[in-house]
């Protein structure tokens, strides 16, 4: 993987963070959310309830995702098992939310869930509105077409059709500097994945851990980029202002470090998937320090 570009993200982490029931196997889907803010749950009622609700995606494999026996599983999957054993005593008190990319804020904001664990990259912007955690991984764009035509240039995506989720740092880094692009845009990453295997996009852009999963999992398809733009950090999230529950998770993040817990998640999760290609240092945070 090319050479990581550590500076921005460092930077912007470190200013962000200075203002700042079901088993486990479960998954929920919430329909017909609004906007309309809501108060987030305090430790003491998390404790009360017996479950904390974690957002994540069902449909990002490896990070997270529903497996053939229709249990959730992945690299924020295994964490978030952790932050429940934890707080509640048992892995099974993790309820798992399913979330799409563009409703990651509106989720936290109306209540819906107590953290989000759903590859949530730092932005300042995605930082006015929710309150982000130390990080647990780090990562930049990646670029994956069909071998036959390998996109190896972002120039090259100039006239063509790239394929982005909504609501993602794929979305915005192209819209500022690839204005000329045509983005075919879709909710799920299901439906972007589809929507390249079928032909109606020339690519697809998304974080290259996942880009890179994928493509050892789809012969024909290749990552001909690997790393665009900056490196940024991906971060639990709470609803802006819970400060209780933000200072338990930095606090667990760095008690996590001195075990080397995302270390053995990326050997549970990763590994399996990326075999060698891709090293636990290129990827894994450990307490919070990038």
């Amino acid at each position: 993987m090319r050479r990581i570009l550590w500076t921005a993200a460092a930077l912007l982490l470190t200013g962000l963070l200075a203002g700042c029931s079901g088993a486990a196997s479960a998954g929920t889907t919430i329909s017909g959310l609004g906007s309309a803010a809501a108060d987030a749950r305090t430790i003491e009622q998390i404790k009360e309830e017996g479950t904390i609700r974690i957002g994540v995606f069902s449909d990002k494999n490896p990070f997270g995702y529903v497996d053939e026996n229709g249990e959730v599983q992945g690299y924020d999957v295994y964490f978030a098992k952790r932050l429940a054993k934890d707080l509640l005593g048992s892995e099974e008190r993790a309820e798992f939310v399913f979330v799409e990319a563009a409703s990651r804020v509106e989720y936290l904001q109306s209540a819906k869930v107590d953290v989000i664990l759903a590859n949530f990259t730092v932005t300042e912007e995605r930082a006015e509105k929710v309150d982000f955690a130390l990080p647990y991984m780090k990562v930049s764009l990646g670029v994956v077409s069909p071998e036959s035509a390998l996109i190896t240039d972002g120039q090259q995506l100039e006239g063509k059709t790239l394929i982005v989720v909504k609501g993602t740092t794929a979305e915005a880094y192209f819209t500022e500097h690839y204005p000329s692009v045509k983005l075919l845009k879709f909710d799920e990453y299901q439906e972007a994945y589809a929507a390249l295997l079928d032909g109606r996009g020339d690519a697809f852009s998304t974080d290259n851990t996942e880009v890179l999963a994928w493509a050892k999992q789809n012969p024909g398809y290749a990552v001909g980029i690997e790393s665009l733009g900056d490196t940024a950090a991906i971060a639990p999230a709470v609803q802006k202002g819970n400060r209780e529950l933000l200072d338990w998770l930095n606090e667990e993040i760095r008690a996590l470090g001195e075990e080397a817990f995302f270390h053995a998640d990326f050997e549970e999760t990763l590994k399996p998937v990326y075999g060698d290609e891709v090293q636990p240092e290129s990827l894994v945070v450990e307490g919070g320090k990038l």
